[in-house]
């Protein structure tokens, strides 16, 4: 790129005209006037500029030198006006150099020699500072060599190291395996032979249950052959008896006909009158309830009680929670009732009497599961029916003149029995009996 002229085309410029650069300006000189050509560059307007700078015109000077170094170059070269605008803003920015242009100093005699050697010189600085820059990156980059071959030295023994410690782990690690894996086939051996003997065992479980289900099966036979024959000799048991029964009701037939046939025979009258007729009493139809009640409830003759027991077919209906809740409340119901019950077997085995305990159904949370003690009969009234209630039908369902003794000091209770023909007795007094029984 040839160095722009001034715009008046000076003498000592046309006197050198002949004298041109045959190579480009070095690159520092070359910097150098892109630098002030971009910085007179601003001092223009857009329509001042060529049409390939306008782009630029709003670049700040750093960034138009380094962007449109180019471009500025080859219109100083080729637009003769731009280069003469642009030596006009030079002329007023920077006159020391104009002044020396316009002198001819800048462009004494063999200019382009000078910037030749110049250029030659520069090249010649450049290339010193770059062999000198050259050997010190050299000697870094030894420097680091050296560095890296120690670390690399260093690197590769810790790796040995580290490879000898995993070589010993992994032949550790190889006999533990083979350890293992033996210790494997022991196992898998003793497992092999466990599961034969559970097979075994299995084998002989099943000839086990075999031979058992083989046995019970014999024995279902021999029960099934054994219930009936049982059940043959209680039918023949049964048809014994109801032949035993048939004679002794022939007999008892016959007995009652000859005892007809001889009253007949002796033309006897009818009796009206009994021994009894002649003991002066009060008889049960002519004594009123109160008298009845004084004499049941009077806790002054314990005796009354085994006199009574004493009759022929008596019957004692017992008030069970009458009697139990007057001699010991505290107990639950279930004791209360055992206790009862106990006593009253072994009255009734001692008297030969019928022996029923009534007890009231509604103060029941489920069914009793009782075994009713020998010789006692035990009822429970149903939903919705009293046990005075009960009691009351158990007196009524009695055929008159069969003496009936019910115990319980409920006063409603020995009323209502009393108008039935029964005899009322206090529950003190059967306490009392039962306590001389244990």
């Amino acid at each position: 790129m040839a160095q722009p002229a001034s715009g008046d085309e000076s003498a000592g410029a046309a006197d050198d005209a002949d004298e041109a650069l045959d190579r480009p300006l070095p690159e520092a000189v070359r910097r150098k006037v892109v630098a002030l050509v971009a910085e007179a560059f601003g001092g223009l307007t857009v329509p001042e500029l060529p049409a390939q700078l306008r782009q630029y015109a709003r670049f700040t000077p750093s960034r138009r030198a380094r962007f449109a170094g180019n471009a500025m170059a080859a219109a100083l070269e080729t637009d003769a006006l731009f280069r003469q605008r642009i030596g006009d803003r030079l002329r007023t920015g920077q006159p020391e150099l104009t002044a020396a242009v316009e002198s001819g100093a800048l462009r004494p005699t063999g200019w382009v020699k000078l910037v030749a050697a110049a250029g030659e010189e520069v090249q010649r600085a450049d290339a010193e500072r770059a062999d000198e820059a050259g050997r010190r990156e050299l000697e870094r980059l030894r420097e680091e060599l050296a560095e890296a071959r120690a670390h690399t030295r260093t690197e590769t023994e810790r790796l040995r190291a580290e490879l000898e410690a995993a070589r010993k782990e992994a032949e550790s690690l190889q006999r533990k395996l083979r350890s293992a894996q033996s210790d494997v086939k022991r196992g898998e051996a003793a497992l092999r032979r466990t599961q034969a003997e559970i097979d075994g065992i299995k084998a002989d479980a099943a000839a086990r249950v075999s031979a058992a289900e083989s046995e019970t099966r014999r024995l279902k036979t021999r029960l099934g052959e054994t219930e009936a024959a049982l059940e043959a000799s209680r039918r023949a048991a049964r048809e014994g008896r109801s032949v035993e029964d048939v004679r002794l009701r022939l007999l008892l037939d016959t007995v009652l006909e000859a005892a007809q046939g001889l009253r007949r025979e002796l033309a006897l009258p009818p009796v009206s009158v009994r021994p009894a007729d002649s003991v002066d009493a009060v008889e049960p139809g002519r004594m009123s309830t109160k008298d009845v009640a004084a004499r049941a409830l009077s806790e002054t003759a314990p005796a009354l009680l085994d006199q009574l027991l004493a009759l022929p077919q008596a019957h004692l209906v017992v008030d069970g929670y009458n009697v139990t809740k007057t001699g010991y409340p505290t107990m639950p119901l279930e004791k209360q009732r055992l206790r009862l019950l106990g006593g009253l077997s072994a009255l009734a085995a001692r008297t030969g009497a019928e022996v029923t305990c009534v007890f009231d159904g509604a103060e029941l949370a489920a069914p009793v599961l009782l075994a009713p003690p020998r010789g006692v009969r035990v009822l429970f009234s149903k939903p919705g029916v009293t046990a005075d209630e009960l009691i009351r039908q158990l007196v009524r369902a009695e055929p008159a003149g069969r003496p009936v003794v019910v115990v319980s000091s409920d006063r409603e209770v020995a009323d209502g029995v009393a108008r039935s023909g029964a005899r009322p007795v206090a529950s003190v007094m059967l306490l009392k009996r039962l306590s001389r029984l244990s």
